[in-house]
């Protein structure tokens, strides 16, 4: 018996869809990454880190935050983290995908119900399946379909928290959520609104505060900052009450469980949230770039502008999708072919990432490539 054929076999089928993910280097021109402020491989952040190296500050944590791995570097980056973004509490997992796993899988109570848009995260989706509430998915950005989801299951007897759960800036979309319209939902269900502002952070709100900054440090409040995004790093923080912040620190298992962070991406990080308060053309650059771009790629066929750094370019069909991508790369522009199950069926796309890493030449010429390839009418470019 070949103990690896049923791999081979899934593997095999989604090569013949189009759709098997294989490890690319990065090469051409930006148009892919999230470093949108262009600080992954700034000359402030090198700087920080060799100062950090210099004070002794250690490469790894050698254990997690419950045992020896809590080092100084990790509590000054969530007091900073706290006051920076106007919470009460911070809290430091090693990645986006681990804070929202943690968060969803241990927050929310065997009696409560989470209502989360239909597009948010994977993470969200991995960490619901690990905890003990009801789940249901409301439409995208549909505050009053997520109040009819409450309101069945209340009809059907819940009586635990309504826990609402958003994305402020959508990553495969670039539209936002209509997040004043959740909050007062939050409160009049008397339940939690859980903001993952992964994409908003660093680009939007009072020095880069995000989206959901003027909601921060309510008590039904609960925000997920990353540092692997605009911030240039990596890492994520939790932000919410000091209760809700020790509840993670004793159940949330990819906290208590993980090796800590490295403490010199906590020194990093500090200096990351620095640059947001000390550099604010670094947004009003990219604001500039998103304009630009929208006015030299918005009119292309499949192309679905939202006035943030995420442009996307629907195709359609998986296959058209990653051909055109190829086609691009051979051009010199890195731009990455998104398909199903990331997106809905029918919507493959290009998405095109705008960061500092890119000029408004770059974005011209990547304009003049697209027109050439003659994308012609994009196909199933409508959602079902």
């Amino acid at each position: 018996m070949n103990r690896l054929a049923a791999y081979a076999a899934q593997l095999e089928s989604l090569a013949s869809r189009e759709r098997l993910r294989e490890r690319r280097p990065a090469a051409g021109l930006d148009f892919t990454s999230n470093d949108y402020l262009g600080l992954a491989a700034s000359a402030r952040l090198r700087a920080a880190v060799e100062a950090a190296l210099e004070r002794g500050v250690p490469v790894g944590a050698g254990g997690s935050r419950l045992l020896r791995g809590n080092h100084p570097e990790h509590e000054r980056l969530e007091a900073e983290a706290a006051a920076f973004f106007g919470a009460e509490r911070s809290l430091l997992f090693g990645s986006g995908y681990a804070a929202n796993v943690g968060l969803f899988a241990t927050l929310p109570q065997r009696d409560d119900l989470v209502v989360h848009d239909e597009w948010v995260h994977a993470s969200v989706h991995d960490g619901l399946r690990l905890g003990r509430a009801e789940r249901a998915a409301f439409r995208h950005n549909d505050p009053e379909d997520a109040q009819r989801k409450i309101a069945e299951w209340r009809a059907r007897g819940g009586r635990g928290r309504a826990w609402i759960a958003v994305e402020t800036l959508y990553s495969m979309d670039g539209d936002r959520a209509p997040l004043d319209e959740f909050g007062v939902l939050a409160d009049a269900q008397a339940g939690f609104l859980v903001v993952d502002e992964a994409h908003a952070t660093g680009v939007f709100g009072p020095d880069g505060r995000g989206l959901a900054s003027a909601l921060e440090g309510r008590e039904n409040v609960i925000a997920l900052h990353t540092g692997g995004k605009a911030l240039g790093v990596g890492g994520a923080w939790v932000n919410a009450p000091r209760l809700l912040v020790e509840f993670l620190v004793n159940r949330a298992r990819p906290f208590v469980f993980a090796t800590a962070p490295p403490p010199i991406v906590a020194a990093a990080l500090r200096e990351a949230l620095a640059i947001l308060r000390e550099e604010p053309e670094r947004r009003e650059r990219l604001r500039a770039l998103v304009a630009h771009a929208e006015a030299r790629l918005g009119a292309l066929p499949g192309a679905a502008p939202a006035g943030t750094q995420i442009l996307p370019l629907i195709v359609g069909a998986d296959g058209a999708a990653v051909r055109l991508a190829a086609a691009l790369g051979e051009r010199g522009f890195d731009v990455r072919a998104i398909r199903p199950p990331t997106v809905p069926e029918g919507t493959a796309r290009l998405r095109i990432s705008l960061s500092l890493n890119v000029t408004v030449a770059d974005v011209d010429a990547l304009a003049g490539a697209l027109r050439e390839l003659d994308l012609g009418p994009a196909s199933g470019a409508e959602r079902g």
